[in-house]
């Protein structure tokens, strides 16, 4: 009988996880793998004898021309469905498609994944290339993160929270809250304050009778999105708070769902379809073009 060398044997075999040896034996971009690391997986794999499908089909058929977005906790809305627009676009120009998985995955699933699909490159909304500070799409945001606070800055507002969401968002999360909070410094505000919003209203009014009780000098809540924007503007509605007379309440994505709340909700439009096109160059090592524009501005609507 002959016995299957597979991916989780060279995993084991060389002390890391399936989804790191995927990434070495497909020489996916954007992995900040350490060449010792790589080493050791190409000879665990070569000592195995073990030869991959996509390997193996790479061989038959040339490079790839797919591209794998994976969006792992990301939460739906404008931003995302433009960002993947952008990406799709761009690629189909370049002779190349997308393949977008939503939704988390464990190492094992996406190694399984990523041997199915033999990608070109791998776009990890969650992780190393989209989700931590120092890429193009994390930058990128700080400009509108600093347009949110400053319209509210410019309205009279100068003590101002951060609603955040509840449950695991990546390192999103801690960007935004660091970059409002070096937007509040360059505006010559005090810190803003966070406050995490649960995802059920009952959470959202507890979150926003703290705010209230141990922080009375608040004046506006920004939110890292629109969902929560419009969770804790629910949750002040339902406690008699008037808004925008005594809070006002900025969202970030410009969900179509915000313009017809009421109040309809104030946010910050992200062009993130332009974000997607240069992403989508990166992955091919493509240089993208210059900036033309501004790729984000204040929607103005009833809630400030």
């Amino acid at each position: 009988m002959v016995v299957r060398i597979t991916l989780k044997d060279v995993a084991r075999a060389s002390g890391v996880s399936p989804t790191t040896v995927s990434f070495v034996l497909n020489n996916t971009p954007g992995q900040t793998i350490p060449e010792l690391t790589r080493q050791r997986v190409r000879q665990s794999a070569t000592e195995l004898g073990y030869l991959p499908h996509s390997i193996a089909r790479a061989l038959r058929e040339g490079r790839s021309r797919v591209v794998l977005l994976t969006t792992g906790r990301w939460r739906g809305g404008q931003s995302l469905d433009s960002f993947i627009a952008g990406v799709s676009g761009e690629l189909r120009a370049r002779g190349h498609n997308l393949v977008v998985h939503y939704g988390e995955q464990n190492d094992e699933s996406l190694a399984e994944l990523l041997e199915a699909v033999s990608p070109r490159a791998v776009l990890d909304l969650a992780g190393a290339d989209l989700g931590q500070e120092g890429s193009d799409w994390t930058d990128g945001l700080a400009p509108a993160t600093a347009a949110q606070l400053r319209h509210l800055v410019d309205r009279g507002h100068t003590a101002i929270a951060l609603a955040l969401p509840s449950g695991d968002f990546g390192a999103l999360v801690e960007i935004r809250l660091s970059q409002s909070q070096r937007a509040a410094e360059a505006l010559g505000i005090p810190p803003v304050t966070p406050v995490t919003v649960g995802q059920s209203r009952a959470e959202a009014r507890e979150a926003m009778r703290w705010l209230r009780h141990e922080h009375p000098q608040i004046t506006a809540v920004a939110g890292f999105d629109d969902d929560t924007a419009l969770l804790a503007m629910g949750a002040l509605a339902d406690a008699g708070v008037a808004i925008p007379e005594t809070m006002a309440v900025i969202g970030f994505d410009d969900a179509r769902h915000g313009a017809i709340w009421t109040p309809s909700l104030t946010s910050v439009h992200i062009d993130a379809e332009a974000y997607g096109r240069r992403a989508a160059c990166a992955a091919l090592g493509i240089e993208p073009e210059e900036w033309t524009g501004d790729p984000s501005y204040i929607v103005l609507r009833e809630s400030t």
